[in-house]
């Protein structure tokens, strides 16, 4: 893909806000940070209008909770239109770690990661979207 130039005019703070940005987050100079912003930007509004998008839903638990592993794996398979994958990793010895690929109409994502995420004994979820076409 090639890249077109073009001049952009912020005021200060804003420009000082996004040096900071490219500081924090490494970039290698404000183009890149730019290019992230709007790809960020883009994800989001697909996200609203209910496009397919691709993305992963991380869970953190206490996998000693009684049968959570079982209620999860139960949610799951109520979407198995949209699980791609499910990989379980063991923190240390009372936690572990869920990944589940997915793919789907965003909303439909949204709901599934709300479901597991509220499900009692989570500690911390979270889920990422991204756009693949």
């Amino acid at each position: 893909m090639s890249v077109v130039r073009f001049g952009v005019s912020f005021e200060q703070d804003i420009l000082d806000a996004l040096d900071e940005y490219v500081k924090e987050n490494r970039f290698a100079n404000r183009s890149q940070a730019l290019r992230q912003l709007v790809n960020k930007h883009i994800v989001e509004k697909k996200w609203l209008c209910n496009n397919r998008v691709a993305g992963a839903i991380t869970l953190v638990y206490d996998h000693h909770r009684r049968e959570i592993s079982a209620h999860l794996a139960g949610i799951e398979r109520e979407y198995r239109d949209e699980v791609l994958s499910v990989q379980r990793f063991t923190l240390n010895e009372s936690h572990s770690l869920e990944v589940i690929a997915v793919n789907g109409i965003s909303a439909r994502l949204t709901e599934l990661s709300d479901r597991l995420i509220s499900e009692k004994g989570i500690l911390h979820g979270r889920l990422i979207m991204t756009r693949f076409d």
